[in-house]
């Protein structure tokens, strides 16, 4: 690496006339004394306590010892079910006994008829009628149009013929 290098004076910003004066005039003796005051925020009794606290959860944690821990058995109680829960189990266990005991020998042999009926020929066409003219409408080309120029023809009548008929 090579040694950093001092600008130029040609390099270094220009500070403007008025403060440079005033920083070459500038003495310290003009400056008035002051105290400095530290602040140090120390922590609140509730915020030791709390600190205090987790440390002592962690610490107690990390030093437990299983073996302190006493066996204990589980007694598991038995719930009985109540007249409701057994009147539907009885009445569903039915259902399923009959359905599976059923003998579809008992049952009579049909014969499906399936029915499709299709319209009849006016209503197809009529059908098929508005559909062209929905068809139509959507497909308008207005390109298609004449341009075609609209000539009022409202006759009145010449003075000759007024004239007649004023005489009549």
């Amino acid at each position: 690496m090579s040694a950093p290098v001092s600008p130029q004076l040609k390099d270094l910003p220009k500070v403007n006339l008025d403060l440079k004066s005033e920083l070459e005039g500038f003495k310290t003796v003009n400056m008035k004394k002051a105290e400095t005051h530290e602040k140090n925020v120390l922590p609140t009794a509730e915020d030791v306590k709390q600190e205090r606290q987790h440390s002592e959860l962690i610490q107690g944690v990390e030093s437990f010892k299983p073996e302190r821990l006493k066996r204990t058995n589980t007694q598991e109680k038995i719930v009985l079910p109540n007249a409701q829960d057994v009147a539907t189990e009885k009445t569903q266990k039915a259902l399923l006994q009959g359905v599976e005991a059923f003998d579809t020998g008992k049952l009579k042999h049909t014969e499906t008829q399936e029915k499709n009926p299709l319209p009849d020929k006016d209503a197809i066409e009529q059908e098929r009628g508005k559909q062209n003219l929905i068809a139509g409408i959507e497909n308008f080309d207005p390109r298609k149009l004449k341009h075609t120029e609209t000539q009022e023809k409202n006759p009145l009548p010449t003075k000759e013929a007024i004239d007649e008929e004023k005489k009549a």
